[in-house]
């Protein structure tokens, strides 16, 4: 088995793992540009379609609470591919939803079977690396998987200029991509937990894991702080699309753009760690992180209330999205480095709670269509929780 792979046996990895990761950003992202054209198509209004959004989040939230229990008793690469395969499935559901409640269950399932790539990707980076590179992989790792959401909008606005394009084609590209990961894996992917080190595969044992990690209060606090953090920035992602282009007037593929260059926010923020990280603690690190996140969404609260110009929306986001890459970085290493053998249930902790509360903030965003008050009171009030959490929890 690798462990600590250098030069190209390195890098591999990482592309191979972060097409994996993104499977979720892509999942998430790419149909935003088209949630006003999915209301006018299936009738429905705009706080529905953001419910296809939640379905979703769920989805990825409860799928990787199963598949990271599994791949701890069953490996790695059989899950994934199984998980991959339904992802195909579930991306033709979503093409060929007649209307908005087909769309809504589908969404779900095509999160469940998404978060295979999300959580089996952080368990193999656990699986592989160690100590000081663990960090400086996952920061690796972060930088690819930022990517997604920075393109993931742009290229689903580039769908829909396409002659006779429609949201259903983003679906259909999705199915596209999930049947070429599948392949890659099938071929690329070794196993990387032997069998020697699984856990045996029952209920009482799933349980008796979860029931170490959750009383495991150093880890809790890391899931608790990023499970704030990141999960209150799905009411960002879901209120933005008709903030952006009801509000201030964008078209779909200005909103494209204002919403991908946050993946470069993302990308600073996960370098910051990677650089730093063997030079500050990496607990200052995410201090500092959250500490900058409460002040940047407290002036975007300000902003959001006096109804300040774009420039200066997009500019607070930016900060926010920079510190949000030190969060996840900084928590995911932290909080798996002595996780060992259980890294696939640690992985789904961490992983579970930002999308079972971005599912409860993201319809939030869009209580008022007219306002973005309930986004910016949402990122301030998540923002300040973490910072509690890091206190009281953590340090």
């Amino acid at each position: 088995m690798l462990h600590n792979p250098t030069g190209k046996k390195r890098m591999g990895l990482a592309l191979l793992l972060g097409l994996l990761a993104i499977m979720g950003p892509l999942n998430i992202d790419m149909y935003l540009p088209s949630f006003p054209g999915i209301a006018q198509d299936l009738g429905t209004s705009p706080s529905l379609v953001q419910v296809s959004l939640t379905a979703c989040l769920l989805g990825l939230a409860f799928g990787q609470v199963v598949i990271g229990p599994l791949s701890d008793a069953q490996g790695r690469k059989r899950p994934l591919l199984v998980s991959t395969s339904l992802f195909v499935v579930a991306s033709l559901i979503c093409a060929l939803a007649p209307n908005i409640h087909v769309l809504i269950a589908a969404r779900f399932l095509q999160g469940f079977t998404a978060s295979a790539g999300v959580v089996l990707s952080r368990a193999v980076v656990r699986d592989v690396f160690s100590g000081r590179e663990l960090s400086k992989f996952f920061s690796l790792l972060m930088v690819i998987n930022a990517v997604a959401p920075m393109a993931a909008p742009i290229a689903g606005g580039g769908i829909l200029l396409l002659p006779f394009a429609s949201w259903h084609t983003i679906f259909l590209f999705l199915a596209v991509l999930g049947i070429l990961i599948v392949i890659i894996v099938a071929v690329s992917l070794r196993e990387t937990l032997p069998h020697a080190q699984r856990i045996p595969s029952s209920g009482a044992a799933t349980l008796r894991t979860m029931g170490g990690l959750i009383t495991d209060r150093s880890f809790i606090g890391y899931a608790v702080l990023v499970g704030f953090v990141h999960g209150g920035s799905f009411a960002y992602v879901s209120g933005t699309p008709f903030i952006y282009q009801g509000i201030y007037g964008v078209s779909p593929q200005a909103f494209s753009i204002l919403f991908g260059i946050n993946g470069i926010a993302i990308i600073i923020g996960s370098f910051l760690i990677g650089r730093l990280g063997g030079v500050i603690h990496e607990k200052k690190l995410l201090k500092t992180a959250v500490i900058i996140a409460v002040s940047a969404t407290f002036i975007l609260l300000i902003m959001t209330i006096i109804e300040g110009p774009l420039a200066a929306i997009v500019i607070l986001i930016f900060i926010y999205m920079t510190t949000m890459g030190m969060t996840i970085t900084s928590t995911f290493t932290l909080g798996m480095s002595e996780q060992g053998h259980r890294a696939g249930s640690a992985s789904a902790v961490l992983g579970m709670l930002p999308l079972l509360l971005g599912a409860l903030f993201s319809p939030l965003a869009g209580v008022n269509e007219a306002s973005a008050v309930p986004m910016g009171v949402i990122l301030f009030s998540t923002s300040s929780i973490g910072l509690i959490a890091y206190f009281k929890l953590i340090k």
